[in-house]
């Protein structure tokens, strides 16, 4: 049996460590080849992503069409169909009142009795002279009949005849005088009487027997107020952008704080057909029937107006306006994500809500929060609406 030389065994092991060298230069060769092409794709896609980020993303969202009618809440002011404040035509001290507030009274009934005497005394005395004016023009007249009866026979001259005449006709002036005087007088003794100038509800008493009364408006101190309420009126301002829609006529619902849940019918009967030049506004005047009694005066109410809108407006967000060099303007995006800027002209602000007559039609996509940054022409992404979001959501915890 022959034993393997060692030349033999050499030239083996060099073959193996050759395929060994063959097989680390492989492997490095593929790794370095796996590296380089891991970083390019990376730098490829952080490119992609980079670019990707640039783009904005935009919240979206169609304009709204205006409703068939729009509802107008105003508060109300609650007033008495007529309303009057009773002030002394006399002076002197409070007899006696016979109504108080709360109670019912017709017309001409009797409030209150002011005792005057100054009044009654001057009365007396202005009838005492009536009695001798018209005495004194009693007999001058005769007296000038006598004259003339004279004066055709010529027993006097015309000149003594004309005096009687003309003392006759100064008499009757001051009999007549006299006779207003008392006429006077007598008007004044009539304000003694304190009554109710219509139908209605005593609110208010000032006065109380033995005080003080002088004749004469004193804002501060009515003797009384009498309130006609079996209709109210109920006054509200309307602003100018919808003072058009005020019209005579126009139904709406009061609605009182005391009443919930309840409505009543009513309509505009009138309006100042001017606005404020303070405020800009127009005063509207409806009435409710209160035959019933139950509402009250100056009781807190609002008034509920149904207002024909244009059908052709749209309705937008606040937040989707621009105010820009050109005026007022809105972003929307097209079918290839590029921002278009419209100008646009707005009716009415709702505060959070806007009405848009013109530049917007309801298939545009606007944008509602428009950066500042944003050009016309960029591109945009558009960010997935939250019903989106929430179905995703649901899918993904599905699977």
């Amino acid at each position: 049996m022959s034993e393997s030389s060692p030349s033999s065994a050499k030239p083996a092991s060099s073959a193996a460590t050759q395929r060994a060298l063959l097989y680390l230069v492989v492997v490095i060769f593929v790794l370095a080849i796996w590296g380089v092409t891991t970083r390019v794709l990376s730098r490829t896609a952080l490119a992609e992503q980079a670019a990707k980020d640039s783009v904005p993303v935009v919240k979206t969202l169609r304009p709204s069409p205006n409703p068939s009618s729009e509802l107008l809440l105003l508060p109300a002011t609650v007033q008495a169909y007529s309303d009057a404040l009773i002030y002394a035509r006399t002076s002197g001290y409070l007899k006696a009142w016979h109504s108080d507030i709360g109670s019912h009274v017709k017309k001409g009934a009797l409030l209150a009795e002011i005792d005057t005497p100054e009044i009654d005394q001057e009365l007396k005395q202005a009838q005492a002279a009536l009695e001798s004016a018209k005495a004194n023009a009693e007999l001058a007249d005769s007296t000038t009949t006598r004259w003339q009866a004279l004066l055709a026979t010529q027993s006097v001259s015309p000149q003594d005849a004309d005096n009687k005449s003309a003392d006759a006709s100064a008499k009757r002036g001051a009999y007549a005088a006299a006779k207003a005087n008392v006429a006077r007088l007598r008007d004044l003794e009539s304000f003694k009487r304190v009554t109710a100038p219509f139908d209605g509800i005593v609110t208010q008493r000032n006065t109380d027997v033995g005080a003080l009364i002088t004749a004469g408006q004193n804002p501060s101190a009515p003797l009384f107020q009498v309130s006609d309420i079996h209709k109210l009126r109920i006054y509200v301002t309307a602003s100018e952008a919808y003072a058009r829609a005020m019209l005579v006529g126009t139904k709406a619902e009061v609605h009182f704080n005391t009443l919930p849940g309840r409505s009543f019918p009513t309509q505009i009967v009138r309006t100042a057909e001017a606005l404020d030049s303070a405020t800009r506004t127009l005063q509207v005047e409806l009435e409710l029937d209160n035959h019933a009694g139950n509402f009250l005066r100056g009781a807190y109410a609002e008034v509920a107006f149904h207002i024909p809108v244009d059908p052709h407006a749209l309705q937008i967000p606040a937040t989707a306006l621009m105010f820009r060099s050109a005026g007022l303007q809105v972003a929307t995006v097209d079918s290839n994500s590029t921002v278009r800027f419209h100008k646009i002209t707005v009716a009415r602000d709702f505060g959070k809500m806007l009405e848009v007559v013109a530049g917007l039609t309801a298939g545009d996509v606007l944008i509602t929060d428009p950066p500042d940054s944003l050009m016309e022409g960029s591109l945009v992404r558009i960010a997935p609406s939250r019903a989106a979001d929430v179905t995703a959501s649901k899918n993904g915890s599905k699977q």
